[in-house]
């Protein structure tokens, strides 16, 4: 038999933030926002001490730092971060191998198989949040419930660094009381066209006929929302999802205008994107390069390869590649690099014919180095040499 209460969902709290605050213990008790510090910065991840303020992330760097003038502003380690989700994943595997990732710092859990050996699924939350504080040092919320939906809400209800466990048998007294916004697929129109119809929270929206739901939202939306207002979520915990890629980019401060600036850059997204990839043990067969113009206009252009690409010198090949079927002579605001159909480095490594082999070796090299010494202590001589563009 297993617990009737099986969905755990488990939310890093400001995660970027707390991973810098383990790092520099100044930072705790400070509002604090991780993020880009110039013109153009926006907070990626907000302290709560910063939240009071109303900085949330996505906000433009200017307007947080108009909200809170004393606000610290820490530059993202997004390499770093990727490591400790690593940590933090593991955890999660040693309580249940069904689990689910939905971002860097979140995750079901199907604790259902967890029955002989917790008493109840609060006790397997309280476990889950002990061992991550003692041995990551980090916060974390933990909601669970019968299902996905109340899971997830029950988390947002535990924030921060708390836990909410929702009996089965109160499903539906937890979830009627929250604002319709809560549910997740309720954006902008669909809640406009909620309240035209006097529906402003959970409970009144289960009380509307699926029909009306139906007419107004259409069959597939209206019958989707419907079941979740009665506290009706059939979703399991999918445990296969794969990472489908991996990529980096940057947002310019001052705009990109030479040739010169361009490959530099691509250099050095291509520098940081194949350390990544060799820390994974991953390679890709497709490679996307991102521009976004000065006036936001976005082009992606993509080529594929018969071979796994692993090293950071292939990636820029790749690029360079790309690099006609783009419009240079117009201002540059973002560049990005991406590598797709992923799969483990080794695969299909002795197949390779399109890439000098020497490069793995230069690549292994700088790895060792950089774990020895860190990551700014090699690199491509035009990065290095190039530190401002």
């Amino acid at each position: 038999m297993s617990f009737a209460e099986k969905i755990l969902h488990a939310d890093m709290d400001a995660f970027f933030v707390e991973v810098e605050r383990r790092r520099q213990a100044s930072l705790r008790g400070r509002p604090v926002v991780v993020g880009g510090a110039g013109r153009r910065g926006v907070v990626a991840a907000a302290s709560y001490e910063a939240r009071a303020y109303g900085i949330h992330s996505a906000m433009p760097m200017s307007r947080a730092r108009s909200a809170c003038p004393h606000l610290v502003i820490v530059p993202p380690d997004h390499d770093h971060y990727s490591d400790v989700s690593a940590e933090v994943f593991a955890i999660f595997s040693s309580f249940t191998p069904q689990v689910e990732g939905l971002s860097l710092d979140e995750a079901f859990l199907d604790i259902s198989g967890l029955r002989r050996h917790y008493s109840d699924p609060a006790e397997v939350g309280r476990t889950l949040r002990k061992k991550i504080r003692h041995e990551l040092d980090l916060p974390v919320s933990v909601g669970i419930a019968a299902n996905k939906l109340v899971a997830k809400l029950a988390s947002e209800a535990a924030k921060p660094d708390g836990l909410r466990h929702v009996p089965a048998s109160e499903t539906l007294s937890f979830l009627h009381p929250l604002p319709v916004r809560a549910i997740s697929g309720v954006g902008e129109a669909t809640h406009a066209a909620l309240e035209a119809l006097g529906v402003t929270t959970v409970g009144e929206l289960a009380e509307i006929d699926p029909e009306l739901l139906g007419w107004r939202l259409g069959r597939a939306a209206g019958t989707h929302l419907a079941a979740l207002a009665r506290g009706q979520d059939e979703r399991a915990v999918v445990s296969d999802r794969q990472t489908k890629s991996v990529s980096v980019s940057e947002t310019y401060e001052f705009d990109l205008r030479t040739p010169a600036q361009i490959d530099t850059e691509l250099l050095r997204l291509c520098d940081r994107l194949g350390a990544r990839l060799r820390r994974a043990d991953l390679g890709g067969h497709t490679i996307a390069v991102t521009v976004r113009y000065s006036n936001f206009e976005t082009v992606v252009r993509q080529t594929t390869r018969r071979s796994v690409v692993t090293s950071s010198h292939d990636l820029f090949a790749a690029a360079r590649e790309l690099r006609s079927q783009f419009d240079w002579s117009r201002p540059v605001r973002l560049l990005g690099i991406a590598v797709r159909a992923l799969s483990e480095a080794g695969d299909s490594g002795q197949m390779r014919t399109d890439s000098d082999p020497r490069w793995e070796v230069v690549s292994r090299a700088i790895t060792n180095v950089r774990e020895r010494f860190g990551e700014d202590s090699v690199g491509p001589a035009r990065v290095v040499m190039r530190k401002d563009i």
